[in-house]
């Protein structure tokens, strides 16, 4: 499946809610997908993303690693069924927006949270998230900057 339509399957999924363990484990799959679109933009991205889509793979790697991985049944992991990344900028633009929900989300559940380690754990996922965007942002301004260059290459 692209990766826009997966991201918007995300989307979906976290703003249905549920409670707290639905929640999280959107979260993480939120963040397991930013992961490996991360990894195919440094695999086989723009050579100028290359440097910040390894970021964003760490980044959102550790984004899963701060939350109790959720269990999932065969087929549901949505990282996994990613298969293509289509035009580099809309996948980014979807995930930057999906990154943005799963802070707002995060921020919900930490203000409600029964217990101090709910409450840390959605913290340090807070964090991971805000920089997996910032990551996601500025692949899209180096994106902007190309396309910026190109009508002058072609003008010279």
């Amino acid at each position: 499946m692209d990766a826009v339509r997966l991201i918007v399957t995300s989307r979906r999924a976290l703003a249905a809610g549920g409670g707290a363990a639905e929640l999280l484990a959107e979260v993480w799959q939120a963040q397991a997908l930013a992961q490996a679109i991360g990894s195919r933009l440094a695999v086989a991205g723009p050579p100028e993303l290359r440097g910040e889509a390894l970021g964003l793979t760490e980044l959102a790697g550790r984004g899963c690693g701060v939350l109790d991985t959720p269990e999932l049944g065969p087929g549901e992991l949505r990282a996994a069924q990613l298969t293509e990344l289509g035009e580099a900028r809309q996948s980014l633009m979807y995930l930057g927006g999906l990154l943005g929900e799963v802070g707002i989300a995060l921020v919900g559940l930490a203000c409600s949270a029964d217990d101090e380690a709910t409450y840390w754990q959605c913290m340090e996922a807070i964090d991971a998230a805000d920089e997996s965007r910032d990551r996601v942002l500025e692949m899209l301004r180096k994106l902007a900057d190309r396309d910026q260059a190109v009508p002058e290459r072609e003008a010279g």
